[in-house]
């Protein structure tokens, strides 16, 4: 069964990579089953200046199936460089993994509403200014007494009432159906890195967690978000999750890179924000306090029934999630 599986993945990945070269940089496996839908999560705060936000997603596992990497906040690495979410796309009767990456603007992502910011078409939770990234408070969380770059711009935000494919994780029949814009296109075929050290080190955490397999926990990982590779995690309340290992590691291989623009970490604020629920609107100013020693729960809380990120030509789910992107690295392969 496992020659079988190593030979038809291979074929699988041709069909995907002649048929989707346009649209993504590569596929890196491909999986007969789609993904689950993507959990409604809270966003933790973030922690310290310079760094951003990564949504959580599905990778997959040969032996044991889909797994949940938590999304979590990250070092840039370098100024002016913008994460593209990974995403899960059916072609010729699989579904195929994309996987994300880190260049100067937002390419595509397969039209997945992944939440804070990223609605299915770009990224509207903050921008880079002079080699200062700023965080649109209107969408994202931050911890305004260690983050100070912030602003807000609500006019991405828009009020929309009609909910399609809610929590969908994959784009094709069945799920989100947008197709690449030219400035996608475009983006994709601009110098790129790969997901950091960190955001690897991040998905090898999490698929050695049973608590975030989807076999175990039914669509409901343990561990939904964390406030940094290797920080606390939260599930999908934004309470600390008593039942995941994730953060309790000994990260010696984390990179030291430092994010673009320093700070001093700081208690992380969170409040709840549905990450999954239908669009993406974040109220500022709703405060729910959490049991963490040192940490205030302090987050927009994402409305996700009736907004939806202002820049989409279509509207994909009108949710708000946190999926493939939480450092998102190709799933990992067994040989």
């Amino acid at each position: 069964m496992k020659l079988v599986t190593r030979i038809f993945i291979p074929l699988c990945l041709l069909l995907f990579v002649v048929s989707k070269t346009n649209a993504q940089i590569s596929v890196s496996i491909s999986v007969g089953t789609p993904p689950p839908a993507l959990p409604v999560y809270v966003q933790p705060a973030c922690p310290t200046d310079g760094y951003l936000w990564v949504p959580g997603y599905w990778s997959y596992d040969e032996d044991d199936g889909y797994y949940w990497v938590p999304g979590v906040w990250v070092a840039a690495p370098q100024p002016g460089y913008l994460w593209t979410p990974s995403y899960w796309g059916y072609e010729h009767g699989v579904y195929g993994y994309h996987a994300g990456y880190w260049g100067a603007h937002v390419g595509y992502y397969g039209g997945i509403n992944y939440g804070y910011g990223y609605g299915g078409v770009g990224f509207v939770g903050g921008s880079w200014s002079e080699g200062h990234y700023r965080y649109n408070t209107a969408v994202v969380n931050v911890n305004t007494t260690v983050v100070h770059n912030t602003y807000v711009d609500k006019t991405v935000i828009v009020n929309n009432t009609t909910v399609v494919n809610n929590h969908t994780s994959f784009n094709g029949p069945g799920g989100v159906t947008a197709q690449p814009r030219p400035e996608e296109l475009a983006a994709s075929r601009e110098q790129h890195i790969q997901a950091t050290n960190d955001q690897v080190s991040h998905q090898q955490a999490a698929s050695k967690d049973r608590n975030q397999f989807a076999s175990v926990n039914n669509g409901r990982p343990a561990a939904a978000a964390m406030n940094h590779v290797g920080g606390q995690p939260f599930n999908g309340q934004g309470h600390a999750s008593t039942n995941s290992t994730m953060g309790q590691r000994n990260f010696n291989n984390r990179s030291n890179a430092n994010p673009a623009s320093q700070g001093n970490a700081g208690n992380a604020n969170h409040q709840p924000n549905n990450a999954a629920a239908p669009n993406n609107a974040a109220s500022n100013n709703q405060n729910q306090q959490h049991n963490q020693p040192q940490q205030q729960h302090n987050q927009p809380q994402q409305q996700h029934n009736n907004n939806q990120q202002h820049n989409q030509g279509q509207q994909h789910g009108g949710q708000q999630h946190q999926h493939s992107g939480g450092g998102q690295r190709p799933p990992k392969e067994k040989h």
